[in-house]
């Protein structure tokens, strides 16, 4: 347990940093979490974090198996806050044909859990032929599809794919799948940059968010599947469609920039 002391010279330091008193250079440091927020009433139970944020950076952790050996793992994520702080961290669930011959497209449950490792968001996304075509998506059965549940058991809203010939648009809907709001994406992805999906209030055509793709740099562009994602809404913004923006997050992810092993292209 770290524990705070003093340098020779009087500055005060945690016991345990890297490079200070004891630990070794090169060992990471402790996680720095959020500190979790009093109960919220109406709030579901976890989410209580959403209400005092207006952006969440998404970070997928490298694999170096995956890396070197080009066999597909199930993806694993942290959350953080504007600061730093991690909110959640996130865990792919699905199998491993599908991982391997499926890819990009595979059904998977992606469970998302707080600092006590407690599962306060589900995310199920079906297995779909088609990788990303919006033309596809005008038949219902073909569309890409998310499912949120917070907590668990409870379905809070769902991501889906609009029928557009371009650019990409998705549907965040609620729990009655009504449109709350919509997702925009662009009509093409440049490489060496970031990339934009804007978030538009279909009642007022205005963009009140976005969730953007973070060029992480050539190196890990080009030998990895690790994304980052940076995610803002409205600080008022009801929590359930804020978990709800999650999912649309890692549905872009998966359609648009998880490479498969057989494309040697940036994206």
């Amino acid at each position: 347990m770290s524990k705070v002391g003093q340098t020779p010279t009087g500055q005060q330091v945690i016991i345990g940093q890297p490079g200070v008193h004891g630990m070794p250079m090169g060992q990471p440091a402790p996680v720095a979490w959020m500190p979790k927020p009093a109960k919220i009433p109406g709030c579901p139970q976890g989410l209580e974090y959403l209400t005092q944020i207006d952006q969440i950076l998404v970070k997928q952790k490298v694999d170096l198996f995956e890396m070197v050996v080009g066999w597909e793992q199930e993806n694993k994520y942290k959350l953080l806050n504007s600061v730093g702080q991690q909110v959640y961290s996130a865990k792919e669930e699905s199998g491993v044909c599908e991982r391997q011959c499926c890819q990009s497209n595979r059904g998977f449950t992606m469970h998302i859990t707080d600092n006590a490792d407690v599962e306060v968001i589900k995310l199920e996304r079906k297995f779909r032929c088609w990788k990303n075509s919006c033309w596809c998506a005008c038949c219902e059965c073909c569309a890409h599809l998310i499912k949120v549940e917070a907590p668990v058991g409870t379905t809070v809203g769902y991501v889906q794919q609009k029928c557009s010939p371009c650019p990409p648009r998705f549907s965040l809907l609620d729990d009655d799948k009504d449109e709350v709001l919509s997702i925009e994406g662009p009509c093409c992805i440049i490489p060496c940059a970031n990339v934009e999906f804007k978030v538009i209030s279909p009642k007022t055509g205005a963009e009140v968010g976005k969730v953007t793709k973070q060029w992480s740099g050539m190196a890990k562009e080009l030998f990895t599947n690790a994304d980052n994602f940076g995610i803002s809404f409205p600080m008022d913004l009801d929590v359930k469609m804020k978990a709800t923006m999650l999912g649309a997050c890692f549905l872009i992810d998966f359609m648009y920039f998880e490479k498969d092993s057989n494309d040697n292209s940036l994206l």
